[in-house]
């Protein structure tokens, strides 16, 4: 490549943010760094997926924007704080299918219905059972056959109380007439590290925070809750296929603006969002962790969420799933 097509490719690229704002994607926005909440300590999935998409979403929008941390409560205590912001669009939240489930198994200031306004679905995928390697366990019918043999008595952990992972593993067990012992973290980051370091057996999972450690083999998949088998992890059995028929629970990640936050500044957040997440080499990023691009409209965002509050509020109901359980 010679040096003039060089300065002209790199030219294009340079431009490219301003020829967006021109075209309305960034107009409007406070002429500030904007802020991106994730309710969730740094290195789980949700930071992770966040901190990928975040520097091509800046030069789109033209703004920089920097990511808050706020972790706690099962993603609780920052969905709190972002719920309390201004919505004039210096503020957005990046939530964790947790969005969902907490608005039964915890007693929340907010309807997240009422309190967000869904911008949208980023990304869904699986997740997974995973054993230590020095575990036992082959397959998800050694952890039942163990768990009914001394019931209470096997651990397995999750990101936090009263999401999905615990939720969906609630629901597992009693479908199988087993019983394990719950262990909650603070987020997906120091989860995977006690699991990587062997210090629970068992952990249930979005399959982004530990791809990598299944493919070193130090953390076996005993079975995913997508409806069929899912190509990131490749020949992993569904909880479906293993005796538990309909078994169905994929993890998601989505895009929220405060309620009041203007339609147009919505709308030019969705575009940004769908542009960014769709370009080839975010997209091969964020796919290669374990989880495939969505990348919807804010009005099918907000049918899908409404979808998993109902659902999942029902399960929760009917099972006694609380957020000491």
């Amino acid at each position: 490549m010679d040096r003039r097509t060089f300065l002209g490719i790199a030219g294009v690229s340079l431009a490219a943010p301003s020829i967006l704002r021109a075209q309305g994607l960034g107009a409007g926005f406070p002429d500030r760094a904007l802020r991106l909440i994730v309710p969730w300590p740094p290195g789980g999935s949700t930071d992770t997926i966040a901190r990928l998409f975040q520097p091509r979403l800046a030069e789109v929008l033209g703004r920089a924007i920097v990511i808050d941390n706020r972790g706690g409560a099962s993603g609780a205590t920052g969905a709190i704080e972002a719920s309390r912001a201004p919505a004039d669009g210096s503020t957005w939240t990046f939530v964790y299918d947790t969005q969902a489930t907490n608005e039964t198994v915890m007693r929340l200031p907010f309807k997240t219905m009422e309190a967000f306004v869904p911008v949208c679905h980023a990304a869904s995928g699986p997740l997974a059972m995973v054993a230590h390697q020095s575990s036992p366990y082959h397959t998800f019918q050694q952890v039942v056959e163990a768990a009914k043999r001394a019931p209470d008595t096997l651990n397995y952990a999750t990101s936090g109380v009263g999401g999905l992972a615990h939720v969906s593993t609630t629901l597992l067990q009693q479908q199988g007439g087993f019983s394990m012992v719950h262990v909650p973290y603070r987020g997906g980051g120091p989860a995977v590290q006690d699991a990587v370091a062997g210090h629970v057996p068992l952990f249930m999972t979005n399959v982004v925070i530990v791809s990598q450690h299944i493919r070193s083999g130090i953390l076996r998949p005993l079975g995913v809750t997508t409806a069929t088998e899912s190509r990131h992890v490749p020949g992993c059995p569904t909880f479906a296929s293993q005796g538990f028929g309909g078994f169905e629970a994929p993890t998601w990640w989505a895009l929220l603006g405060r309620a009041g936050t203007s339609e147009t500044l919505v709308r030019q957040m969705n575009e940004a969002m769908v542009l960014v997440l769709n370009e080839p080499a975010v997209k091969a990023k964020i796919e290669e962790q374990g989880c495939d691009i969505v990348a919807s409209t804010p009005q099918a965002c907000g049918r899908f969420m409404e979808a998993e509050i109902a659902k999942w509020g029902r399960v929760i109901t009917d099972n006694h799933i609380r957020a000491d359980s």
